[in-house]
C-alpha cells in the first residue's frame, strides 16, 4: 500500500469526543474467518473512472489497520454485482431514483462473513450534492468499512461530525471531515479480529475447506448465492437510524445463512424516513 501502516495494536490512544460515541460499533458478531493476521480481503474493481480513485483511497485507508489489508483486484461481478466466495465486489451503476446512495451487503454463515458487495448509485452521485468529492469519499469509505464487520460510531444526524467515515452526516467535509477511518475504527477492528479461526483461510468462510457447509452442519442453500439487487429482495427490515439516514435489512435463508444489507439513504429519503 502507498501509506505507512498504523500499528494500532502497538500503542494506546485516548479519544475524546464532544458527542456520544458507541463503545462497540461492530456489525453484530460478523467477521471474516482467517488463520492469521493481517487478514487480506480482495475487493473486485467493477467501478468506472468516476470511482476508481475513491476505491483506491478507501483500500489504502482501511489497510492502515494493524489486522487487515484491502487488496484491489480485477472485478468478477456477476449479475447485479454478485460476489464469489472469499471476496467482495465493488460496483457502480445507475440503479435508479430509489432513495439510496450506496449499499453494503455481507453474506454470512454462522458468524463468518463468506463474501460481500458494495454498490454505488450513480443515479444520485452524478448530480449535486452527491457528485462532490466529500460525498463520494464518505460513501465509498463507509460501505467498505461495513464489509469488514463495522457498524457506525454514531447515527444521530444532528450530532457534530466525529471525523470518521463511520459517522453519518449531511456535511462530509465538516469540519472535521467524515472522509476516512479514525483510530476508534482501527481499535474496533483490532478487537473484532483479536481471535483466530481454526481452519479459517484468508477471506474465507470458516468452513474448514467445505464452502457448502458453513454454519455447523447445516448445508448452504442454493438461494443463499442469489442476487439481491433491490429493496424487495433485501428481506426483513431490522432498523433505521433516528435521523433516517441509515437502514439495515436481513434476508434469512435458514441454518445460520443470512444476507445483511446496510443502506445509506439520500438526504431527502432520510428526511422522509425520519418523519415516519
Amino acid at each position: 500500500m502507498t501509506r505507512t501502516r498504523l500499528l494500532a495494536a502497538g500503542f494506546a490512544v485516548t479519544l475524546v469526543f464532544a458527542t456520544a460515541v458507541s463503545a462497540d460499533h461492530s456489525w453484530g458478531p460478523y467477521h471474516w474467518a482467517r488463520a492469521s493476521n493481517p487478514l487480506t480481503v480482495v475487493f473486485g474493481d467493477n467501478v468506472d473512472s468516476r470511482w476508481d480513485g475513491w476505491l483506491v483511497e478507501a483500500a489504502d485507508d482501511w489497510s492502515m489497520s494493524a489486522v487487515l489489508d484491502a487488496t484491489i483486484a480485477g472485478g468478477q461481478a456477476k449479475g447485479n454485482c454478485r460476489p464469489a466466495d472469499g471476496r467482495a465486489e465493488v460496483c457502480n451503476g445507475n440503479y435508479g431514483f430509489n432513495g439510496w446512495l450506496g449499499i453494503a451487503q455481507i453474506w454470512v454463515s454462522g458468524s463468518h462473513i463468506v463474501k460481500g458487495a458494495v454498490k454505488l448509485n450513480d443515479s444520485y452521485h452524478d448530480f449535486a450534492p452527491y457528485n462532490e468529492n466529500g460525498w463520494r469519499d464518505l460513501v465509498m469509505c463507509q460501505e467498505v468499512g461495513h464489509i469488514f464487520g463495522l457498524a457506525h460510531q454514531d447515527e444521530d444526524f444532528d450530532n457534530g461530525n466525529l471525523g470518521t467515515c463511520m459517522d453519518y452526516t449531511g456535511d462530509p467535509d465538516g469540519p472535521p471531515a467524515n472522509r476516512q477511518p479514525d483510530q476508534h475504527d482501527y481499535n474496533m477492528l483490532a478487537d473484532i479480529y483479536s481471535h483466530l479461526d481454526e481452519g479459517g483461510g484468508t477471506g474465507g468462510n470458516g468452513c474448514k475447506g467445505s464452502p457448502s457447509k458453513c454454519a455447523g452442519s447445516q448445508p448452504r442453500p442454493p438461494a443463499f448465492d442469489m442476487d439481491l439487487p433491490g429493496v424487495g429482495q433485501w428481506g426483513r427490515h431490522i432498523s433505521t437510524s433516528r435521523d433516517g439516514g441509515q437502514s439495515v435489512f436481513v434476508q434469512d435463508f435458514g441454518g445460520g445463512h443470512r444476507v445483511y444489507t446496510h443502506v445509506t439513504w439520500t438526504l431527502d429519503a432520510a428526511a422522509r424516513l425520519a418523519r415516519r
